[in-house]
């Protein structure tokens, strides 16, 4: 094989790669498809990427499953008509430790999307303020 035929092979190599990429690139992302009734992907990340990668589940609320609280959750969120800020917050003698965390939902509730983002000094906080809806531990108070 010579220097010439190489090169050749090279760049018919280099331009088979091209089109493939530019092929790939432009077909449509297909994503999971959305659960039916009501339901939320909530995420827990704390600020510090020491502190541990965010922990998510997916709540779903007919019949509420998914979630280590989901009763009280979709309870909590039936009574604010899925509305994570109207969630009334709860009295709590919270640590003044600041570890930061930021709660994030997203999903449906009787066919509305549904879309929140809160970042509270810590867990305790984050939860007195948003009930069980981030409470992804199975211990709560």
């Amino acid at each position: 094989m010579t220097h010439t035929t190489t090169l050749r092979a090279l760049r018919g190599g280099l331009a088979a790669a091209a089109v493939l990429l530019a092929v790939c690139a432009a077909a449509p992302a297909r994503s999971a498809p959305e659960p039916a009734g009501d339901w939320l992907l909530v995420t827990v990340t704390p600020s510090d990427a020491a502190a541990g990668a965010p922990d998510s589940t997916l709540l779903r609320c007919d019949p509420p499953r998914g979630h280590a609280r989901a009763d009280r959750a979709c309870a909590e969120l039936q009574a604010a008509d899925g509305d994570i800020g109207r969630i009334p917050p709860r009295d709590a003698v919270c640590p003044m430790i600041h570890a930061p965390v930021t709660a994030h939902a997203r999903g449906q509730w009787r066919g509305r999307s549904v879309e929140y983002t809160g970042t509270f000094p810590n867990a305790c906080v984050m939860e007195s303020r948003t009930g069980a809806v981030f409470a992804l531990d199975a211990t709560g108070t």
